[in-house]
């Protein structure tokens, strides 16, 4: 006999009834400032390395957190497949439907991360590390960074899960709170395993995989209270069918895979673009200048668009569940409009302040700030065309077409970039502004194939559906 739960907090219907630019403002302002405080941590995480082990331990986080993405990306593909069904049935007004999908999702995420992710990622980090070309000193740093990762990265992943659930149901201030607990928990944490603090052991760049781990696992352990609480527009109760519900599984891996493929594929491209950059005659100079300028401060732009990528979806994905279609259209358009604004204003940046923007990094040596004052000067304009590319695919994705964005990926991050590169090595050698350059006609490519098949609107007759519940 199962037993009555208390009911969870509506679902805002504001999303398919109200004006769009508030639906798409409420959404993205919350993501966007997480992403931007979470993105504090990576700038404790440098400064502190780059002060104490040096750029070699700048060089070893950014190649191993690069090769971590490439990996974990196939486990976040499942909580691509869950936002799309969750903000399908949101749109639909049918909550058990949302919570359904989001139990099932955490089944999922949590075999493959037992299963696949910690003891593969364990064993094969130091091949993974040969791919890239790093130095002996990066792989070094590196080697015990990327292996705590992997092992510990389950905390990490159920918030993405929790956060982007909620994203998707309408939520996205919670998320942010966890967020923010998240980072200060993770700061305070790597500040105290990175440089020995107190009682503990001083762990160098290791240090900051110890803190994201342990940080992890707290707000994990917060956001699962949350989840039984009633208090969330998703809710679990005791009442609930705690089986494997095989008809919406299969349901987040169609929707999930080709997104969760895209991402290896835009990081296995990374990846080979940091081989690249590993060819350079200078090359730890070159990967340290990439790991502060693109992975850390062209960040600050991609956060923002990420935020506006999960409004899009959620707005766009809702709105067709609904089945007001034009709305849709009319949420990715404001997305995008915002996320011209925010790039903009970063890139000027860029272009003004660039060696400001580096010494906040403990950039002190000459080789590696040329270079990246370089590279930012090609960010500010690649921002703009990142920005208004994932927005667009933003829209893709949260109404179901996620394969598109797969094959965009392909093209732009892949073909277009490291076969500029190649064609570079092969004729007349490789020099750094050469990949910077790829890496700008990429995001040119990306942005202007998104918009395209958004507005061929093909995705307005895709279909979501699951089993019924079980009795």
């Amino acid at each position: 006999m199962s037993i009555p739960a208390r009911p969870s907090r509506p679902l805002d219907r504001s999303i398919v009834e109200g004006p769009i630019p508030r639906a798409v403002w409420m959404l993205a302002w919350p993501t966007a400032l997480q992403n931007l405080i979470g993105g504090a941590q990576g700038v404790v995480d440098h400064a502190l390395v780059g002060r104490f082990v040096g750029y070699a331990g700048n060089a070893a986080i950014g190649v191993a957190i690069q090769i971590f993405i490439v990996v974990i990306a196939f486990v976040m593909s499942v909580f691509s497949g869950m936002g799309v069904l969750v903000a399908r049935f949101a749109g639909q007004n049918d909550p058990e439907k949302v919570n359904r999908t989001v139990y099932q999702a955490f089944l999922a995420a949590v075999a493959l991360w037992g299963g696949v992710l910690a003891p593969l990622g364990w064993f094969l980090a130091p091949s993974l590390l040969g791919v890239v070309n790093a130095t002996p000193a990066v792989r070094a740093e590196a080697l015990p960074f990327l292996r705590i990762m992997f092992v510990g990265s389950i905390g990490m992943l159920l918030f993405f899960m929790i956060g982007g659930a909620l994203r998707a149901a309408g939520d996205a201030r919670t998320p942010l709170r966890l967020g923010v607990l998240l980072t200060a928990l993770n700061i305070a944490c790597n500040v105290t395993f990175i440089t020995g603090l107190g009682p503990f052991p001083r762990l160098g760049t290791a240090g900051a995989a110890v803190g994201t781990t342990v940080a992890g696992l707290i707000v994990c352990g917060v956001a699962a209270y949350l989840l039984f609480s009633g208090r969330l527009p998703v809710r679990w109760h005791r009442g609930m069918d705690w089986r494997p519900d095989w008809s919406i599984i299969r349901a987040l891996f169609r929707f999930g895979l080709p997104t969760g493929v895209q991402g290896i594929a835009m990081n296995v491209a990374g990846v080979l673009l940091l081989r690249f950059i590993g060819s350079l005659p200078q090359s730890a100079e070159a990967q340290a200048a990439y790991a502060i300028g693109y992975t850390e401060l062209f960040s600050f732009i991609t956060w923002t668009s990420v935020g506006l990528m999960a409004a899009a979806a959620t707005v766009a994905g809702q709105n067709l569940g609904a089945r007001r279609p034009d709305r849709s259209v009319h949420g990715v358009h404001v997305a995008a409009g915002l996320g011209l604004g925010l790039a903009a204003a970063i890139g000027v940046l860029f272009l003004t302040i660039p060696r400001a923007l580096l010494a906040l990094f403990g950039m002190t040596d000459p080789v590696v700030v040329g270079l990246g004052v370089q590279l930012l000067g090609f960010l500010s304009v690649s921002g703009l065309f990142v920005t208004v590319a994932l927005t667009y695919t933003g829209g893709l994705q949260g109404t179901g077409d996620t394969r598109s964005p797969l094959y965009i990926s392909i093209v732009s991050q892949i073909v277009v970039p490291l076969g500029l590169c190649t064609l570079f090595q092969a004729t007349r050698g490789l020099r750094p502004a050469d990949i910077w350059t790829a890496i700008l006609l990429g995001h040119m490519t990306r942005c202007a194939l998104s918009a395209l098949r958004f507005r061929q609107g093909r995705w307005r007759g895709i279909e979501v559906g699951v089993e019924p519940a079980r009795p």
